[in-house]
């Protein structure tokens, strides 16, 4: 996922600051592609540089609020329609799991625990997020559309890590073997 492409694409729901688009990025995609404040706030430069979006007011302590222009809505658009996706999952507990033969048996169970209790906890988050969609609570435009289309990934994306976790307990390897 592209962070500028992300980044124009909430712009397109609203004019926000580089601060509230922080705040909306962590809760909307925190969990799938990570973004702190000196990368959103050093693309924000770049995006207005490049004409894709543009100051829409100031306020006091020199904050900006910015919005997108139609070249930033082309953009977005040609990236959805007309570039390849990146359909690579870098996820480490996957890679961990490679190396799980190198853990005692008590040292897996007990990560393995803690990981599908994480992962269950985001697929709450995230239904929380879809029945609030549900229920109306943002109205019913396209944007709330699609981020409960989004929100539906994430409950059945974290909820089958959370069942692979648990799926893992009861079919460890026997851990450790030569390496003791």
């Amino acid at each position: 996922m592209s962070l500028r492409h992300a980044l124009i694409g909430l712009l397109a729901e609203q004019p926000a600051s580089g601060w509230d688009l922080t705040r909306r990025f962590e809760e909307l995609l925190g969990t799938v592609w990570p973004a702190g404040h000196p990368q959103i706030y050093g693309e924000l430069r770049k995006l207005e540089a490049d004409g894709f979006i543009q100051i829409d007011s100031q306020g006091p302590r020199r904050r900006k609020a910015y919005s997108v222009t139609e070249s930033g809505i082309a953009e977005v658009r040609r990236w959805l329609t007309a570039t390849d996706v990146d359909h690579t999952m870098r996820l480490e507990p996957v890679l961990r799991s490679v190396f799980f033969w190198l853990m005692t048996p008590e040292e897996l169970a007990a990560y393995l625990e803690k990981e599908a209790t994480f992962y269950r906890d985001l697929a709450e988050k995230y239904r929380a997020i879809a029945a609030a969609k549900d229920r109306g609570d943002y109205g019913d435009s396209p944007q709330t559309k699609s981020i409960r289309i989004a929100a539906e990934a994430g409950i059945r994306l974290h909820q089958a890590l959370g069942d692979w976790a648990t799926w893992a307990v009861n079919h460890q390897p026997n851990g450790l073997q030569g390496h003791t």
